[in-house]
């Protein structure tokens, strides 16, 4: 969690409040929540936020996102009065993990791929295949350049922070002539619009609106990402120049990068995972619905080009595996339904799932190292959900408490 604690208040003590406490921003309104901040930021310079990693402020809901784990440290810290910062960076660390590999990690990965994983229902080390290191963890390039690229595909093209703001990722239309109603986008790098406030209940399924834990129906308002699939939004086809050029399409530069990394082929790197590698005519490049407009039905990659033959790309194959098969879930929305949803299959979900646990197994102060049966008090249930709720400081029976370590 560099990209919050930083160096620690010893080292960057101009991320905390004299304390142990980290700073806040300025207020921002909008999303309901009466404390809501934007990042802290140099006086000097709004555009630097003071954070662990300024990536972290790249655009407007990261950066929310990275206020809210601040709001989640210094909560913890007020509910412990006492307890030495390390062990609350722990407790926050392990509530962190927890999500990570018991609500984030199932819901883009199969459930077969992760069971494999597993002993007795909890993650085992000795089922890690191939992701192994001699001195220490690292990321590699097939996940790093391909398998977690996968979040590109689940991008909106817009996104409704609260009942009055509606932004595009991107500004719409070259300056100086952006398109009516939609001059600014989501970019980040800059001291937050005070109006911009995110109402979470648009994204996250926290089941309640208001902050004194009385109930109020989110499910109305929740935006979806998008499919695990072969497309990606309009915007990414072509960026804006303040973010890239030549090639100024996303996928274009995915694939460069890629080559250029000399990853080898999908169905090499199958094979190698003794996986048996999907057929060209079943690597299909479009959009994963269940019923496709006219004119969008996908097709073969080797439609695209015969280069392609039994020599696919392992970014696409691993968005094109999670389209062969798709897992029904129970989505909280008003008609509670099920839908079917792609998930990362046996190469791209092996790859993924096995960095995330080998990083984790191999740091002596992660959740698997120190206490692998461990969760956070209250709940096994436990999901990014509460996470946020305790740190938007609303009503939880989920508590952070010092006994859960």
């Amino acid at each position: 969690m560099d990209n919050v604690y930083g160096r620690g208040p010893d080292d960057q003590p101009y991320l905390y409040d004299g304390g142990n406490a980290f700073l806040l921003g300025s207020p921002i309104k909008g999303g309901g929540d009466p404390h809501a901040t934007d990042l802290p930021r140099n006086n000097a310079n709004p555009s630097r936020a003071l954070i662990g990693d300024p990536r972290n402020d790249e655009n407007t809901i990261v950066s929310q996102l990275q206020g809210l784990f601040l709001r989640f440290h210094n909560r913890t810290l007020a509910d412990n009065p006492g307890l030495p910062f390390e062990d609350i960076q722990k407790l926050v660390r392990f509530h962190y993990q927890y999500v990570v590999l018991n609500d984030f990690l199932p819901r883009i990965i199969r459930s077969s791929v992760l069971n494999d994983l597993k002993t007795d229902g909890h993650y085992d080390q000795s089922k890690l295949k191939f992701f192994h290191w001699k001195n220490e963890p690292f990321l590699p390039v097939e996940f790093s350049v391909a398998g977690y690229r996968l979040g590109h595909s689940m991008i909106r093209p817009d996104y409704r922070l609260n009942d009055s703001v509606l932004l595009p990722i991107f500004p719409v239309g070259a300056p100086p002539a952006p398109a009516p109603g939609f001059p600014e986008g989501l970019t980040g790098f800059r001291a937050m619009n005070p109006a911009w406030g995110i109402d979470w209940g648009r994204f996250i399924d926290i089941d309640v609106r208001t902050y004194d834990g009385s109930a109020d129906d989110n499910k109305k308002r929740l935006q979806f990402a998008y499919r695990i699939d072969t497309s990606v939004a309009n915007p990414l086809s072509n960026l804006p120049l303040s973010v890239a050029s030549n090639p100024s399409s996303l996928p274009a530069r995915n694939l460069l990068r890629g080559w250029r990394m000399d990853l080898p082929s999908a169905q090499h790197v199958a094979k190698a995972m003794g996986v048996e590698p999907l057929e060209d005519e079943e690597i299909l490049i479009g959009k994963g619905v269940d019923q496709p407009a006219a004119g969008e039905k996908p097709v073969s990659i080797t439609t695209i080009s015969k280069a392609f033959s039994n020599n696919c790309p392992l970014w696409v194959y691993v968005l094109a595996e999670a389209m062969k098969k798709q897992e029904a879930v129970r989505i909280p929305v008003k008609e509670n339904v099920s839908i079917t949803t792609p998930k990362l299959g046996q190469v791209g979900g092996r790859i993924v799932a096995e960095v995330f646990l080998g990083l984790m197994f191999g740091d002596n102060h992660s959740l698997l190292s120190l206490a692998p049966n461990w969760y956070p008090e209250g709940s096994p249930n436990y999901a990014l959900k509460d996470f946020v709720k305790y740190a938007l400081g609303m009503k939880t029976e989920t508590k952070v408490r010092k006994q859960s370590v």
